[in-house]
């Protein structure tokens, strides 16, 4: 027992690496929020398109769609980092890796709102048609609100499940919260600083958690 305290829970040693774990952990927070925000707002939007009609454009979602779902997170971080400077582009730790998972959350936000777009009765579509409401006010008014209503308990897991990611940003020397604690864990020669970036993740992910939970409560209660 001793001996897990003193290279797991080691007070001195987290009280040394405490300022570089939490300046790593809100480095962590705003990548997670840039994630969350970009991510869904581009996944609606991929959804709308769709709404289209058109083939192609529904033929170039449906591929983006696919690759970003298909393709793990550290490939396309690494690629968007490494990769992008032989084209000119070249990006910071911290866009690169909120960007990459941004590019993934919002392929798995498009694929959400999309379903939950088909799941809304097609009656409700020729009702509108009925009354003289054109196709977009139909969408806006009336579809897209009970859409986001059905997608919301299952964007905000797959918003967790995603963010969880910015732990990869330290194969690029993002300063995140894991990234700092492996750095004082290797100058103090023990574990304890990982203890304390993983206290940090429960008190960021924990509450997201139940507020996904209490999404999905309300959801089932106005069935």
């Amino acid at each position: 027992m001793n001996q897990i305290l003193e290279n797991y829970f080691n007070g001195p040693v987290m009280a040394q690496a405490l300022p570089d774990v939490f300046s790593g952990f809100i480095v962590t927070v705003e990548v997670a929020v840039c994630v969350i925000v970009i991510g869904v707002m581009a996944g609606l939007f991929l959804a709308l398109l769709r709404c289209t009609n058109s083939q192609l454009i529904n033929g170039l979602v449906t591929i983006y769609v696919e690759v970003f779902r298909t393709l793990p997170q550290l490939v396309i971080i690494i690629f968007i980092y490494f990769g992008l400077p032989y084209l000119g582009l070249t990006f910071s730790p911290f866009f690169a890796t909120a960007l990459a998972l941004a590019a993934v959350l919002a392929a798995f936000s498009a694929e959400i709102f999309w379903a939950t777009i088909m799941a809304v009765s097609k009656g409700q579509w020729e009702a509108a048609s009925a009354l003289g409401i054109s196709r977009v006010l139909t969408l806006r008014l009336i579809i897209l609100p009970q859409a986001i209503r059905l997608a919301i308990p299952l964007v905000t897991n797959r918003s967790i499940a995603i963010t969880k990611g910015t732990a990869l940003g330290a194969a690029i020397s993002l300063p995140e919260a894991l990234g700092s604690a492996q750095s004082a864990m290797s100058i103090y020669a023990n574990p304890s600083p990982l203890t304390l970036a993983a206290g940090f993740y429960l008190a960021f992910f924990i509450p997201l958690v139940w507020l996904s939970r209490a999404f999905e409560k309300r959801f089932a209660r106005s069935q």
